[in-house]
């Protein structure tokens, strides 16, 4: 097998160089840590729509370490039980399960301040590769990792065991935590949740610190972090943009079917103030996720060509139809709630505030309730009530 030690520190100098890595601890943790050990039996390269199985045995040592150093995601899983090793040939699916971009795993853990002696939970082993790095830094008794896949979370506890860390592996729901070891220092997720659960913000000792994707597009969702304070409550902010596979118990299923039928009915209709195509870009699409929770932007095209837009809510039985005419757009809506209407107020107060980035956006938890608002903008508040 060859020696990965040279990948190992050329990965964690071009980190540095980006401005990614920045703890010396840290560097020391990925200089260290074999990435290529996470991958096994192997993952899965895009080709434009078909992926390439891509298996440590049988790959050429050095260009499988020349893929494990890549600074891409690698997916490891496809359709929830497909694995590269069960592949002869390109094949079609759904990514489950991957090892992130290094620069995403590397930037969330320094993002989450990390200490010596600190207890960290976190949600979503995946290949195991970010909870070594922690283990390697904080020791793997500090380390609880939880995944919800038991075929993930064999190969991880076996990786994580064979590179020297017996950490607290569970399997099981990450939305629930592991109270066993709570209280924890830190609490990090490395997928995507419809909002942080209150059970991780109960796990967290006061002053803790909870990191999280928050958000149930494929874009236009957040990365959240907030501190927990002495009476059970969380406030903080969005950091910046972060893009992760949905907590499989919150995996969205898709708006199928015909969607003429959908949307037969309409209550009313009218001209839109602003043009629904907005919600293809990261920050109105995750203002969008505030104003309407549970709504979901569809593309469609009719057989003569012609683009359709619409969003649904499938919960509230709910939805907006687009119509382009030229530049212009028309909205029919249908349902108990107008969707369209709570979005565009919501899209229009943020161009009226000058449109700030996605990292302006506060946010506090209560056991009853997620508030998130914009500073000094009364109109960019939004109050989700927990039922």
């Amino acid at each position: 097998m060859n020696d990965s030690a040279p990948e190992r520190r050329r990965l964690a100098a071009l980190l540095a160089q980006n401005g990614v890595l920045k703890s010396p601890w840290l560097r020391a943790a990925v200089e260290a840590v074999p990435r290529e050990r996470f991958l096994h039996p192997g993952v899965f390269l895009d080709e434009g729509g078909a992926w390439q199985p891509v298996t440590a045995v049988g790959t050429d040592p050095a260009e499988w370490l020349r893929i494990a150093y890549s600074y891409d995601t690698l997916t490891t899983q496809l359709d929830g039980h497909l694995t590269a090793d069960q592949a002869s040939a390109p094949v079609r699916g759904v990514p489950t399960s991957s090892s992130t971009t290094p620069a995403t795993v590397v930037g969330m853990i320094e993002s989450l301040e990390v200490a010596a002696g600190h207890r960290v939970l976190e949600i979503g082993t995946g290949t195991g590769y970010s909870a070594a790095l922690m283990c390697h830094y904080l020791g793997a008794g500090n380390v609880t990792t939880v995944e919800v896949d038991p075929e993930v979370a064999e190969r991880a506890d076996s990786a994580l065991e064979a590179v020297g860390f017996s950490t607290w592996s569970v399997t099981g729901d990450g939305l629930l935590g592991h109270p066993p070891n709570a209280q924890y220092d830190r609490v990090i997720a490395t997928c995507a949740v419809r909002r942080i659960p209150h059970t991780w913000v109960r796990q967290t000792k006061p002053g803790g610190i909870v990191l999280s994707t928050v958000g149930s597009w494929p874009y236009g969702t957040g990365l959240a972090k907030v501190t927990v304070d002495e009476n059970g409550n969380a406030e903080g902010r969005i950091i910046g943009r972060s893009s992760f596979m949905q907590a499989r118990a919150q995996a969205v299923v898709p708006v199928a079917g015909d969607l003429s039928a959908r949307t037969a009915y309409a209550d009313s209709e009218r001209e839109t103030k602003v043009p629904p195509t907005l919600l293809e870009e990261w920050m109105p699409a995750f203002l969008a996720q505030l104003a309407a929770p549970g709504a979901h932007l569809v593309r469609a095209v009719r057989s003569d060509g012609t683009k359709l837009l619409y969003v649904f809510d499938p919960e509230r039985e709910s939805f907006a139809a687009f119509t382009a005419d030229g530049d212009d757009w028309s909205v029919r809506q249908g349902g108990p709630v107008a969707l369209w209407d709570d979005i565009e107020q919501a899209l229009h107060a943020w161009q009226e505030a000058g449109s700030p980035d996605i990292t302006a956006v506060r946010l506090h938890i209560t056991g009853r309730s997620h508030t998130y608002w914009i500073e000094d903008h009364p109109t960019l508040r939004w109050q989700h009530h927990l039922a």
